[in-house]
């Protein structure tokens, strides 16, 4: 097929037969599915972890997509963490652990998939999502906030159904501004973001207890027909000397 032929639903389905993020950022249609990807397999260009739309290319060669090490870009990060899991770990084997921890995982990852993010960074109970890269969304703070409306439904019918001692939720936290993304070390290869928005996110994050979402005023604003029931909740975070006016989504 030629560069002009992958347009429309092929490319933006959510079983995209060539790299979105490849052809967001350079329009380079690179196959992910299908025969045609067989050829690229042999030299390990295969779907990305971060997102299974995207492939190894955007994920690991972010200079060759870029032609640079790194760029600014509007995007929004989402941070979301299991809340009762540092005091559950002291009390059940690590193989239940593993189980709790990959449940949460994966249906967090379906929810940011579905709607065009990449699960960045796994950290045990916790994770980090960039929405706008390398799959460009005009309304990525929308598709953040929607993503984490599911990761909240779904996990919170997982984690029940468990039946451990202790009561298990997931707190997310989101915040949409510029971010530095790129390749930030020797040893690594793969892309991330940071920048202050990077680090609001998180702080948000650790704020919203279980159930909760807890974002900031610019991704309410970007996101206003899904945050019109959201509460107002001024946040003392680490690091910012005035209290945020934060917007609270909770599932309750």
């Amino acid at each position: 097929m030629t560069r002009a032929s992958f347009t429309g639903e092929q490319i933006y389905r959510g079983d995209a037969s060539i790299c979105r993020g490849c052809w967001d950022q350079m329009h380079v249609p690179i196959p992910i599915r299908g025969a045609l990807a067989l050829p690229f397999r042999a030299f390990g260009i295969t779907r990305s972890k971060m997102n299974p739309n995207i492939c190894t290319i955007c994920e690991r060669s972010f200079r060759y997509v870029k032609k640079q090490r790194q760029v600014t870009v509007n995007a929004t990060i989402l941070f979301a963490d299991i809340r009762g899991f540092t005091a559950l770990s002291e009390q059940i084997e690590p193989v239940r652990l593993t189980e709790i921890v990959g449940l949460f995982q994966d249906h967090c990852a379906q929810a940011i998939w579905a709607h065009d993010g990449i699960v960045n960074k796994q950290m045990g109970d916790g994770l980090m999502a960039i929405f706008n890269f390398p799959i460009v969304r005009k309304d990525h703070a929308s598709a953040a906030v929607t993503a984490a409306m599911e990761i909240q439904r779904h996990c919170a019918a997982a984690l029940k159904s468990l039946n451990v001692d202790r009561a298990l939720g997931v707190g997310i936290g989101i915040h949409s501004g510029e971010v530095e993304i790129g390749e930030f070390s020797s040893f690594r290869s793969d892309f991330t973001a940071i920048g202050g928005a990077v680090n609001l996110a998180a702080r948000l994050e650790s704020k919203a207890d279980a159930g909760e979402i807890v974002m900031s005023g610019q991704t309410a604003a970007q996101a206003s027909h899904l945050t019109s029931q959201a509460k107002t909740r001024a946040l003392s975070l680490k690091g910012i000397e005035i209290p945020v006016l934060a917007r609270v989504l909770s599932k309750t």
